[in-house]
């Protein structure tokens, strides 16, 4: 292809300035970059396969080429293998700028909502994938479990979300790594979502509280609006959060195809005080049909499952891939707060939800599970703390905010075909279904 000369002049100086981020730390309810600059996600998920996508450098050398001309910043990655090695992805990725989320769990060792239960072996297993990647600088933060609640009787694992919380920040802070952000992805459940980011910030102990809340959402189908598709009624829940908030994943392809203006909304004047950014669901095209490239010229044949080329050449799908450059484009570097002149003591506190009919099934602050414990069918309450600033991986102050009842909905959740997540997005579209008619 023939580049003009502005053109060809504006790649080489987005080739030029990209440079590696360091360490991201979360300092009340926003996220820092290491010279004070306020983070917000622009990012792509990013699982190749039910493997881990972390251990082939050629493909992640290839697919990073192609996320220069995007723009992300970050990448999710749900399953990983802390026994092999992600030197050369990770590296790959760091160069071009790009952070990484990295999930705890796999596919046997999530926490199950039908029996949660906090055993020996899921906190080993989480604690040595905290241990295969803390070394990387680029490591934004961990999720601790991804769409574990999307019932009524689901939220009953909530204590066990946040004794994962507590017990790899003590891994953490007894291994004195730095403090890696530790959070949560929640599904975007109307009826459970409001009190499950208020239960996991709430209590007053940050030794147990979740240092993000990130959600899954895909209210936004565009053609659609600021005010109609439901993300007004998420700021206003999210309006001085005492932790960063972000959507984990996003971009709803109903009807189709994509033009992504939800970005400006999450990026623009109305959300970016409160919210720090969006991941959009996905890299790869799967049946699904929610990728943002697919694969030419497979390097192996075992790399085609299930009908999916899943490592080669990418080449966007359109128009999606550049609607999305385009949105992001506009967007650039979102104008955000500096960390100096920042005052994380303005969010405010929120007490732990109190059980409602037909919805949330914790009632208030409750002692949380050991390791080896299983659910039993009733918790013990305990008070709440003395609220104390608290941080990851910063020096400032956090809260929470009052609790709005949710209006929103989640109508075009993904199947998604290699993540245990799929089990609990169907419930949830299924959910959404039974409520919205």
């Amino acid at each position: 292809m023939k580049l003009s000369w502005p053109t060809a002049i504006a790649a080489l100086a987005v080739a030029t300035t990209v440079e590696a981020i360091g360490p991201i730390s979360s300092v009340g309810n926003k996220l820092f970059t290491p010279d004070g600059k306020q983070f917000f996600v622009k990012g792509i998920a990013y699982q190749l396969s039910p493997d881990d996508p972390l251990i082939d450098t050629e493909q992640c050398k290839r697919d990073v080429e192609l996320m220069k001309e995007l723009g992300p910043n970050t990448i999710r990655v749900y399953h990983v293998d802390a026994d092999k090695n992600h030197d050369g992805c990770m590296k790959a990725f760091n160069d071009a700028g790009i952070t990484a989320l990295i999930d705890l769990d796999t596919f046997d060792t999530y926490i199950e909502p039908a029996k949660p239960a906090w055993t020996k072996r899921m906190h080993d297993r989480y604690a040595e994938v905290m241990d295969a990647f803390i070394k990387y600088d680029n490591v934004l933060g961990f999720f601790v479990g991804n769409e574990i609640i999307s019932t009524e009787a689901h939220s009953q694992a909530a204590p066990f979300i946040k004794a994962a919380v507590r017990d790899m920040k003590a891994h953490r802070n007894a291994k004195n790594y730095r403090e890696v952000p530790i959070g949560y992805s929640a599904a975007d459940i109307a009826e459970l979502r409001p009190m499950l980011q208020d239960y996991l910030t709430c209590g007053g102990n940050s030794s147990e509280n979740v240092d993000f809340f990130a959600l899954n959402s895909y209210e936004w189908c565009d053609p659609s609006t600021y005010e109609t598709s439901g993300y007004e009624n998420l700021q206003k829940q999210a309006k001085d959060f005492p932790v960063p908030i972000f959507f984990s994943e996003t971009g709803c392809n109903v009807p189709g195809p994509r033009l992504f203006d939800d970005q400006l909304a999450i990026f623009g004047p109305k959300m970016r005080n409160d919210w720090s950014g969006a991941i959009v669901y996905e890299w790869i095209q799967e049946e699904n049909r929610y990728g943002l490239i697919q694969y030419e010229n497979p390097t192996k044949e075992e790399d085609v499952v299930n009908g999916v080329v899943r490592s080669g050449t990418p080449k966007p799908v359109q128009p999606d891939f550049d609607n999305l450059k385009e949105k992001w484009e506009q967007v650039g570097q979102p104008t955000g707060v500096v960390k100096d002149s920042y005052d994380a003591k303005h969010v405010s506190v929120r007490p732990c939800p109190e059980a409602t009919q037909g919805g949330w099934l914790v009632k208030g602050n409750v002692k949380l599970p050991a390791v080896g414990e299983t659910f039993t069918g009733t918790y013990e309450s305990v008070p709440s703390a003395t609220v104390a600033p608290t941080t990851a991986g910063g020096d400032e102050g956090t809260g929470t905010a009052a609790n709005p009842a949710s209006e929103t909905q989640n109508p075009a959740a993904p199947t998604k075909v290699v993540f245990r997540g799929m089990v609990a997005g169907l419930v949830g579209v299924m959910l959404f279904f039974t409520v919205w008619f």
